[in-house]
């Protein structure tokens, strides 16, 4: 998931407590190297020692991403999808590329609206369905009045070429940690999503530090695609910023059927 946004809220009620929204951004656009990296000594497996902040990332025991397998079957609310074309905010924040959405798109789940804040990708997925990761995944990243968040995984699979992606990469910034801002070039996270949004559902935590638990996930089940040629301008800059699958800990996935 999720880079640095900071809100619990869980897959049948939520508690929010004392996360500010300026968390949401503060990590993405910052303009010195991050502490904290997807190798080495600042790698995944060291994040809960990084800072007394992280511990999340060693302690918790909802954290995500996850390998789904053996879902329950059940009726899920549908996902309802309100996107809307913005103009295009886009930032290398050292971590993945990441847009920042306008307000005024919104995800319903079951009468419930969040609004989408952003989006970023992670390569490889680092949602795994059965053992099996994607060559990438796009994370849309929403939260609702109270700071509750939920985020809608969608699969990226090698093959047809996605207008949408290439024109990110055609933005790219050359700056790491400055937003550039294109008011020419609009663009719309529907145009990520496949035609059939059925989906797995589970609580889970942010994929980044601090961790945070609490965070409502919806994976896409059907993957969408990508081009050889745009999977590899993503790897070019990121050749792995997935952090690795996390035990279950009894939690049960859910399937809408």
């Amino acid at each position: 998931m999720a880079q640095r946004h900071p809100a619990p809220a869980t897959i049948v009620g939520f508690a929010l407590v004392g996360m500010l929204p300026a968390l949401l951004f503060g990590q993405e656009h910052a303009q010195s190297a991050p502490h904290w990296s997807y190798q080495g000594h600042s790698g995944p497996t060291h994040w809960g020692d990084l800072e007394a902040d992280y511990s999340a990332c060693k302690l918790g025991k909802h954290q995500a991403p996850i390998d789904i397998h053996d879902p329950q079957r059940t009726a899920l609310p549908q996902l309802g999808f309100d996107y809307h074309p913005v103009p295009l905010r886009i930032v290398n924040n050292g971590h993945t590329i990441q847009i920042d959405y306008a307000p005024g798109s919104f995800v319903t789940i079951d009468q419930h609206k969040y609004q989408l804040v952003q989006f970023h990708f992670h390569h490889p997925s680092e949602e795994k369905l059965n053992g099996h990761a994607y060559d990438m995944v796009a994370h849309l990243v929403h939260q609702d009045g109270a700071g509750h968040l939920a985020v809608v995984a969608v699969l990226l699979k090698q093959g047809q070429a996605n207008p949408l992606i290439q024109r990110l990469w055609e933005n790219l910034p050359h700056q790491v940690g400055h937003e550039e801002t294109v008011d020419s070039v609009q663009v719309n996270a529907a145009d990520l999503l496949p035609q059939h949004t059925g989906y797995y559902a589970f609580d889970g935590s942010l994929t980044t530090p601090p961790c945070t638990e609490g965070v409502r996930w919806l994976v896409l089940a059907d993957p969408t695609g990508i081009s050889p040629s745009e999977l590899s301008t993503f790897s070019q800059l990121y050749g792995n910023n997935a952090r690795p699958t996390q035990p279950l800990n009894g939690r049960v996935v859910k399937e809408s059927k």
